[in-house]
């Protein structure tokens, strides 16, 4: 998986304080009127970090993704950070270095995808990669408040929610229930120069480009764009090959 770009420095230290709280509950620390319940015993942090080394970059991260989906395609993955150890530390809280933003396709889990395990990934799933306010917060709780260094965007090969809204828009015919809706925000992006499953495939990859193009145009992530703090990138799962490449 090629996925190079944009050298970063480390995420900046914790905003204002009125944000300590938020940020405390969500990243999953135990704490109740600003005081902290529980905190690990300095043998398990210390152990936590000697065998966890999140990645700070997107470059870092990207890298590290992308050696999990070459172990995962060769068939010599490691199934990480499973352990009894890694649970109990878990408990306290969590630092995943990156959210993937995949469709709900059942063949296209990012955690094996990308060889990853607990605490490695903030995952968020909606048919064809669609953006609404639900998965917009969602991004934008890991990335602001955990200060994940990286979005992706992750579409694949043979996308069922990519084929319907070339059918529907073909044909003309109405979709069920809220299922119009998939196939309304994927409009946009269906390439009319192709025919066929050709045109299927280009939407795929399209797809993907205009959800990156909207998430980077948000102004809380553009910021941490222009500081070198964030990247967000645009990939492709190959059902075949179960290669994720860059596009």
């Amino acid at each position: 998986m090629i996925l190079n770009r944009q050298t970063n420095t480390s995420p900046a230290p914790t905003g204002a304080p009125r944000r300590t709280l938020l940020r405390a509950a969500l990243a999953g620390t135990a704490a109740t009127a600003g005081v902290a319940l529980a905190a690990p015993s300095a043998g398990a942090a210390t152990h936590s970090r000697s065998t966890r080394v999140r990645p700070a970059t997107p470059d870092e991260a990207l890298r590290e993704l992308a050696e999990g989906n070459r172990r995962w395609r060769t068939f010599r993955e490691q199934h990480p950070h499973e352990t009894e150890t890694v649970r109990q530390a878990l408990v306290s809280g969590q630092h995943p270095f990156a959210v993937i933003l995949g469709c709900i396709d059942s063949r296209v889990p990012p955690e094996l995808a990308f060889d990853q395990g607990l605490g490695d990934l903030m995952t968020v799933r909606s048919a064809g990669e669609v953006l609404d306010e639900a998965v917009l917060g969602s991004i934008c709780y890991g990335v602001l408040e955990l200060e994940i260094p990286l979005v992706l965007v992750l579409g694949h090969q043979s996308c069922g929610a990519v084929a319907a809204a070339v059918h529907a828009e073909e044909t003309g015919e109405a979709l069920p229930a809220h299922i119009q809706y998939l196939a309304d925000q994927i409009r946009p992006a269906i390439d009319h120069s192709q025919q066929g499953d050709a045109r299927i495939d280009a939407t795929v990859t399209a797809n993907v480009a205009m959800v990156r193009s909207r998430l980077a145009a948000e102004p809380d992530l553009a910021a941490r764009i222009a500081e070198g703090k964030l990247a967000i990138v645009g990939a492709r799962y190959e059902l075949t090959t179960q290669l994720v490449h860059r596009i």
